[in-house]
């Protein structure tokens, strides 16, 4: 017997966001999770023919979704604006992002609002302007999405380990995933278990392959309902069963991997998986979360937290194979 993962999970029993409010990093309202920084305060702008007398406070958005905001009032007889966002390593030496620049603003266009979301890389953003011809009245601010962090590539590296843990713990596939499982024999009896639970019908096939007369090998495809039978079994595990009166194809083997089953495993959608599944992943998490260095504990790992064992010791197959 041989299990190989022909196609992994690409889903997850917890999302990023429900991690994040889990762990108080997300308050689960829009205006808590977003905050305004004015660069270029609201103001009557003087005519400056530079971009070095108009100069906005410098705002931090490292890890963060930053919008910049353009927000201009009147503009002076044929006054104009010409704004652009600047970054910077240091909140000191700035350069001109190269996809900042505003839409110059006329009379035409004023007393409206533009927006540009900068993807730089740099920790530092502000703006400048330029004002030529007349004096002109506007604003600069920049929207940080705080429930967006730095840290959200750590905190979708502990969803999948705890994805991961808890289906070692309880020797299920949470979620889709295709597996190929190899006999070099058929069974003595009229069944075949299959692991991880939650089996699936779909994509389920069975295939061996013989030795021919050439000592070549033929391949054979067996068929649902003529051949064989698929026994779900909800969420413990499937069996392929023989219908009745039937037995296992004779054949040659071919010397390794002769008998092959396709099939999938797992919860379909995230939805479905019950929630103390999901409540031990939160735990595990916060646990990766809280404690980022090895954890000299004596006697103490996950396996002996009794919370998280306790919501999934119901959930536990207990199969041999």
């Amino acid at each position: 017997m041989q299990l190989i993962l022909n196609t992994a999970s690409t889903l997850y029993p917890i999302s990023l966001a429900s991690l994040k409010l889990h762990l108080r990093l997300d308050s689960g309202s829009f205006a808590d999770n977003v905050d305004e920084s004015q660069s270029l305060v609201p103001d009557v702008y003087a005519i400056a023919a530079n971009y070095t007398t108009h100069v906005g406070t410098g705002i931090d958005v490292l890890g963060y979704t930053a919008l910049v905001i353009l927000n201009s009032g009147t503009n002076g007889a044929t006054g104009t604006v010409d704004c652009k966002i600047q970054e910077s390593d240091d909140d000191v030496t700035y350069t001109d992002w190269p996809t900042g620049a505003f839409t110059q603003v006329t009379t035409a266009n004023d007393n409206a609002v533009q927006e540009i979301e900068y993807t730089g890389v740099k920790q530092y953003i502000r703006t400048v302007a330029k004002v030529l011809l007349a004096t002109c009245e506007f604003t600069t601010t920049v929207i940080r999405l705080t429930a967006t962090s730095i840290e959200d590539d750590l905190l979708n590296d502990a969803i999948k380990s705890a994805r991961d843990y808890v289906e070692d713990i309880t020797r299920r596939t949470l979620l889709t995933a295709t597996w190929e499982y190899y006999l070099n024999a058929w069974p003595d009896g009229n069944r075949i278990k299959l692991p991880f639970g939650n089996l699936q019908t779909t994509s389920l096939a069975i295939t061996y392959d013989e030795v021919d007369s050439d000592s070549n090998k033929d391949t054979t495809t067996m068929t649902l309902t003529t051949d064989y039978l698929i026994e779900t079994n909800g969420e413990g595990c499937g069996f392929i069963v023989l219908p009745y009166g039937e037995t296992w194809p004779s054949f040659t083997h071919w010397p390794t991997k002769s008998i092959k089953i396709v099939f999938q495993a797992g919860w379909t959608t995230a939805a479905l998986v019950p929630y103390k599944i999901k409540a031990a992943c939160l735990l595990i998490c916060s646990d990766l979360y809280s404690n980022r260095e090895a954890q000299i504990v004596s006697g103490q790992d996950y396996r002996e937290n009794k919370t998280v064992m306790r919501l999934l010791e119901s959930s536990r197959l207990w199969d041999s194979f």
